[in-house]
């Protein structure tokens, strides 16, 4: 059974926004735990999330961490879903090549979160959201490891 607190202050992606530069490397690394340490949970229920993103990432100030939302799309990995679903720059490659959505899908959303979270920026911010962006993340093409990373 999978919960979800209801009382969350801000997504990931504005948090990031109004805080990144005042993070250190600890504290990045703690929101990456809490994110990894919620989806653990989604996996070991055998459930892929499938719409992984910073969006979809809640933080509660009265209880300092972060969790995953949005579980609409969640389902069993034994009823598998061709239709692609969620935000491009986070969608693995092999999803929008067409294939199913595996725990591996989810593990690519999450490392385009860890790209975020060590920028500041979302993944893609400079290309357009289209057919061509889709066809270079089929073709390999990914953001640049941030020169500053530990």
């Amino acid at each position: 059974m999978l919960v979800m607190i209801v009382i969350m202050d801000v997504n990931l992606r504005e948090y990031l926004k109004m805080n990144h530069n005042q993070l250190t490397w600890k504290e990045r690394t703690q929101i990456i735990f809490d994110i990894i340490f919620a989806l653990s949970k989604i996996h070991n229920e055998n459930e892929i999330h499938r719409d992984l993103h910073s969006g979809n990432i809640l933080f509660n100030q009265i209880d300092p961490r972060f969790f995953i939302s949005d579980l609409g799309f969640c389902g069993p990995i034994d009823k598998p879903s061709k239709s692609v679903y969620g935000n491009l720059p986070y969608i693995a490659p092999e999803v929008i090549a067409g294939k199913e959505y595996t725990f591996k899908s989810d593990i690519y959303s999450i490392a385009m979160i860890m790209w975020e979270i060590s920028s500041g920026q979302p993944p893609f911010v400079n290309h357009e959201h289209n057919y061509y962006l889709a066809m270079n993340i089929i073709n390999g093409i990914r953001p640049r490891i941030v020169p500053e990373l530990p």
